[in-house]
């Protein structure tokens, strides 16, 4: 079964039981705050992430720093699904509002705007561009998007963007995330998130694209979007056997 027949599957299930939504979608929630933090190195495990978020509990030997993070992008991501309204874009305004509430309380010089020094991307031959440059290349990725159809294509494109320019001085992974996610949820497509055994080829699906193989990226989106569907699906349709 392909991703867009596995998509309409879905969508026929409509109007699904809220309440098994409402359940579904607040674990996920967690479980995507979780994973995007790790893949940045926030220690927090998912439970105590859920903690931390259900609770509001500080866990005993974490830095408040990553407690702060994860409450941070939790905050992000409802921003996000509260932007994200069918055929929407994200904006410039849009992406340095998220920029700010994701670094809030952590780096509060630089929250809500561009870098203004020169950054390095640990692990990665990528040299991102002069910070002069920035402005224009952003306003230069969201035309270009804004251009873009296919909403995969669309989502894998300006996370990337994001990545390869580097922006900001620090929160550049989780807002590229936060924003391929924005336009997934605007075209009506699950969000996704990466599980942090997967970092190794998330990384070097970037940097394919880096190099110019950009399929490989967009296929690893891909493959992102239908894991989602499926477990949907499995949740959702008592006569599927995924």
């Amino acid at each position: 079964m392909t991703l867009t027949s596995k998509h309409q599957r879905l969508a026929a299930l409509r109007p699904l039981s809220p309440e098994s939504v409402a359940s579904l979608a607040a674990a996920w929630d967690v479980r995507m705050v979780h994973e995007s933090n790790a893949i940045e190195g926030n220690s927090l495990t998912l439970r105590e992430t859920d903690l931390v978020l259900s609770k509001g509990v500080t866990v005993s030997g974490k830095p408040l720093k990553d407690h702060v993070e994860a409450v941070n992008l939790s905050k992000a991501w409802q921003k996000v699904k509260q932007l994200a309204q069918p055929g929407s874009a994200l904006t410039e305004h849009d992406l340095l509002d998220l920029h700010r509430i994701v670094l809030a309380g952590v780096e509060d010089t630089s929250a809500g705007s561009y870098r203004t020094g020169s950054v390095r991307i640990s692990g990665s031959n990528h040299v991102p561009p002069n910070p002069l440059k920035v402005p224009d290349l952003m306003a230069a990725l969201l035309e270009e998007v804004g251009s873009i159809i296919d909403p995969i294509e669309k989502s894998s494109k300006l996370h990337h963007g994001i990545a390869h320019i580097h922006p900001f001085a620090d929160g550049n992974g989780r807002c590229a995330r936060l924003a391929m996610n924005f336009t997934l949820l605007a075209a009506g497509l699950p969000p996704v998130s990466i599980p942090t055994d997967l970092r190794l080829d998330y990384y070097q699906a970037l940097e394919s694209a880096d190099s110019g193989d950009f399929a490989k990226w967009v296929g690893f989106v891909s493959a992102r979007i239908e894991k989602e569907i499926d477990d949907w699906l499995a949740a959702l349709d008592p006569t599927s056997s995924l």
